[in-house]
């Protein structure tokens, strides 16, 4: 479906940059963001933004862009959204969290391992989202 289509690349792309040029603290924010009294570092916005991802990533999957194979035909923007969820989410979910649990299972550590890498995670999801605007028949993009 080509909804699937616009809807992957435009949360790709959003995600990848909040991942990629947000920032931790409040002081530096934009004076646009001052004004218009609305920031992408927000948790409503991470937790809408993650929530939207992972279902499009999942619907990705399900469903090919044009006629092509069934699961190979978006599997990389599909996974990449699907990633991007789970980022926001558990990043929602550690800010949340008051203390660190004593003994992490494996979801909590997998997470922990994901949000260090919150740069280079942003640049390949806008690499993906540009990707698949420019080759939207390719095999595995």
């Amino acid at each position: 479906m080509i909804q699937l289509y616009f809807l992957s690349i435009l949360c790709n792309g959003l995600s990848g940059y909040v991942l990629f040029a947000g920032n931790e603290d409040d002081a530096s924010a934009d004076t646009i963001e001052k004004s218009v009294r609305f920031s992408l570092n927000t948790p409503t916005f991470h937790l809408v933004l993650g929530i939207l991802c992972a279902v499009t990533g999942i619907l990705k999957l399900l469903s090919p862009t044009l006629d092509g194979i069934l699961l190979l035909g978006d599997l990389v923007p599909s996974a990449a959204g699907i990633i991007a969820g789970i980022l926001f989410i558990f990043g929602i979910y550690r800010q949340d969290i008051s203390a660190a649990p004593e003994n992490p299972g494996v979801l909590d550590r997998l997470g922990i391992s994901l949000l260090r890498f919150r740069r280079p995670i942003g640049f390949c999801l806008i690499l993906v989202a540009f990707l698949h605007f420019l080759f939207p028949q390719a095999l595995f993009l």
